[in-house]
């Protein structure tokens, strides 16, 4: 594993209920959009790669789809499990996955390769295990961030918190812009044809304390730098986050949060 793998799975260690009761809410939005690019239908041969809580799984047994489902942190895997009975659901993590060649009518991942540190790689696990002919569809966070997903970092910073050291990133050389034309070439570099990719974006609606929680509970790189000067940067961010708020607020004490992803598919 790379020093960014490595890193990922100390953030997510524990946090699966945290995540689930905050960021998958978020995350859940671009499900329908995700299985209808890869083409997912009743009696598809599904795989739901970075299943998190099961939002995904859910979604695509609701179809009619034969679904199973991956994740590196066993908590997500108990959570998928809780949330889909009886779909099979495994612990693995890319670029390496306990599947034979061919084995998928469609391959899945809402927003896992921001969470490895080899995306072309694991592109090209995800096209193995996917039959030929098949369909391959992913998400990734736009970059630079649209303001809502900036929130939290721009109350971290304006309160002096800093990235802790061992917080790892994605190696420069295999990284990738977080654009649509940069995912695009990602897959095609992968092997993947008749690739297309565009932009998803909304206002994700929530209560202010709800969306504080994810960060305030570590979930995430965003909830690592909140917490890495314990309770005292806590509550100094929080307070910065409180003003920055007053920005995105709607109507009932909500707040509208712009977010932007970027979508892609393409044939095995």
């Amino acid at each position: 594993m790379t020093a960014f793998d490595v890193s990922e799975r100390r953030i997510w260690d524990g946090r699966a209920e945290s995540y689930a009761r905050t960021f998958a809410i978020l995350c859940a939005h671009t499900v329908p959009a995700l299985l209808d690019a890869a083409a997912v239908v009743a009696g598809t041969r599904l795989l739901d790669v970075g299943c998190g809580s099961g939002s995904v799984t859910v979604a695509a047994v609701g179809r009619g789809a034969v679904v199973r489902a991956v994740d590196a942190e066993p908590g997500m895997v108990g959570a998928t499990r809780r949330a889909a009975p009886g779909v099979e659901v495994r612990t693995g993590s890319l670029p390496q996955l306990p599947y034979p060649d061919g084995e998928f009518d469609a391959v899945v991942a809402n927003f896992v390769l921001n969470h490895v540190g080899r995306p072309l790689d694991a592109l090209v696990e995800l096209r193995r295990i996917t039959r030929p002919g098949g369909r391959v569809a992913v998400t990734v966070w736009q970059v630079p961030n649209a303001p809502g997903q900036a929130l939290i970092g721009r109350a971290a910073r304006a309160a002096g918190l800093t990235r802790p050291d061992w917080l790892a990133r994605v190696d420069e050389e295999h990284d990738f812009p977080r654009t649509p034309q940069g995912l695009r070439a990602l897959l095609t570099a992968a092997g993947l044809g008749d690739v297309r990719s565009g932009s998803v974006a909304w206002d994700h609606r929530v209560d202010p304390d709800d969306w504080w929680a994810g960060p305030a509970s570590g979930v995430a790189a965003t909830g690592q730098l909140v917490n890495g000067r314990g309770p005292e940067g806590v509550a100094a961010a929080k307070r910065e986050y409180d003003v920055l708020c007053e920005e995105f607020a709607v109507e009932d004490g909500l707040l509208a949060l712009p977010h932007v992803a970027v979508l892609a598919q393409g044939s095995a």
